[in-house]
């Protein structure tokens, strides 16, 4: 059982950051390694409720409060399994998650919620480094065939699961390396690309056939996919960065979507390219958006020398705790989140928006003001605050305001599929969208998310695939929340 006084006697306690001034140096991830003493201390906090909200809190289900009480009593090799039971990637989530299990921690009531994320990426951390990931072959095959296109987490976590019940898996990827926004789209300081590349040595000891460079509905199309595999399963992530065109100025060079920018820096700092064709170096540098997005481009830009770096967001700024009016636990709260990176430099401004880039043949500077958000039949409805405009100068501006859903182009058109209203691809409970033996899942189904939500539908598409194959017995898949956080579902 639980140590019933562990919260009593430890408070919440994360490790160390490596210094602002060392690791703005380099590509490094951020936080070092925990000691084994305080991550049990802090699995000790968890107190194994009567009912766990945590789960509720976790598309995964995750069995946190097991793995808790294994850290606890130092078996990290059961912790390992009991950890893997239900996330087959719990070295991504552990570090990219944004942890609505502690939003949802029964301790977090009336004292700080245990650390949920930190004792998972550490439990994962010594699970390669003592040898416990092994691979897990399929007794034996089934003889059919899967075809999964794109390798992001969603993609990844599929083909395991199928894989491991003995289907022939073989993941295709538009891009020259596997891993999707996890390889291009993640900077090294959040996850160094060593963590892709040893777990995916696993899932090729397990089976897993890997095409790069193909572009499926160019390269290859869907028909021609379809004579090869049994089943198709669709993972192309919601990739269409939102945008506004009809902002004055948005043409002028100088102006780029957030992922431009992330992904030239990606394969810069992979030793593919000399130079990022999008540089941050000696410019002032203006991020629009206030999300994950918008914090890695900060951190980006900080990497790359930028000369200043001002980070904008159209909503006022949140509280520095939870609103119990608003907010009532367990749900996900909003307040004001603080990453890595704004530990590194940079200003804040809340509450205002951008009304023009300015500049003649490229970008100079962007014309602001203070706003008012509220709400109307569900519209937002931004107001200018009169007398507030002012200009910021600008060499380099970054849109870090969100995704628009799944990319159309051939590949869609091929399948006979067509986006909702959400610019996602629908698809029945069984995960097979209109076109008979074709599934989709993650962000391509759900919209953009989380990547713990990735890898749950991931899971769950691949057991319904493994189903219409006609598979013997269940692979195992998240049990879905009915009700997951306000704000990360």
């Amino acid at each position: 059982m639980p140590d019933p006084n562990g919260f009593l006697r430890h408070q919440r306690k994360l490790p160390a950051r490596r210094p602002v001034p060392v690791r703005i140096m380099d590509w490094r991830e951020v936080y070092p390694s925990a000691s084994d003493e305080l991550i049990r201390s802090q699995a000790t906090r968890c107190m194994d409720c009567g009912i766990p909200f945590c789960h509720e809190g976790c598309p995964l289900g995750n069995r946190i409060p097991d793995w808790n009480d294994l850290v606890r009593t130092d078996s990290w090799q059961f912790a390992s399994e009991a950890l893997h039971a239900t996330n087959n990637f719990p070295e991504f989530t552990g570090r990219l998650c944004p942890a609505p299990c502690e939003a949802a921690c029964v301790l977090g009531i009336a004292d700080d919620p245990v650390t949920i994320k930190q004792v998972e990426v550490e439990i994962a951390n010594r699970a390669f480094d003592r040898g416990y990931v092994t691979p897990q072959s399929a007794p034996e095959p089934t003889g059919r065939s899967v075809a999964v296109v794109g390798s992001g987490p969603a993609g990844l976590a599929a083909a395991q699961q199928l894989a491991r019940a003995g289907h022939a898996v073989t993941v295709y990827e538009r891009d020259d390396r596997i891993g999707g926004l996890l390889r291009y789209g993640i900077p090294d300081f959040k996850l160094e690309k060593e963590h892709i590349d040893r777990r995916l040595e696993q899932l090729s000891a397990e089976g897993v056939q890997f095409v790069t460079g193909v572009n499926v509905g160019v390269d290859l199309t869907v028909a021609e996919l379809r004579e090869r595999h049994d089943a198709v399963l669709l993972a192309c992530g919601a990739l269409q960065g939102r945008d506004t065109p009809e902002t004055p100025g948005r043409a002028l060079p100088g102006v780029h979507l957030a992922m431009e920018h992330l992904v030239e820096s990606n394969r810069h700092v992979a030793g593919l390219t000399d130079e990022p064709a999008i540089n941050a170096a000696g410019k002032h540098v203006i991020i629009i958006g206030g999300g994950d997005t918008a914090a890695d481009c900060l951190g980006v830009a900080h990497r790359q020398g930028a000369a200043s770096v001002t980070q904008l967001d159209i909503y006022p700024e949140p509280p520095g705790s939870r609103d119990p009016e608003r907010d009532p636990w367990p749900t996900w709260p909003w307040v004001l989140r603080n990453y890595p990176a704004h530990e590194e430099g940079g200003d804040r401004l809340f509450a205002v928006a951008v009304h023009e880039f300015v500049g003649t043949d490229r970008l100079e500077a962007i014309r602001i003001s203070e706003v008012t958000v509220t709400k109307v039949d569900g519209r937002r409805i931004v107001t200018p605050v009169p007398g507030t405009e002012r200009n910021l100068p600008a060499d380099l501006v970054l849109l870090a305001i969100g995704f628009q859903g799944t990319e159309e182009g051939p590949l869609l058109e091929q399948a006979g599929l067509t986006r909702n209203t959400r610019g996602a691809i629908d698809s029945g409970p069984d995960w097979q969208t209109s076109t008979p033996g074709v599934f989709v899942a993650g962000d391509m189904h759900k919209g953009a998310s989380l990547i713990v939500w990735a890898i749950a539908e991931g899971r769950s598409a691949a057991a319904s695939i493994h189903a219409y194959l006609g598979g013997d017995g269940q692979l195992p898949a998240p049990v879905v929340p009915m009700s997951a956080p306000i704000g990360v579902r």
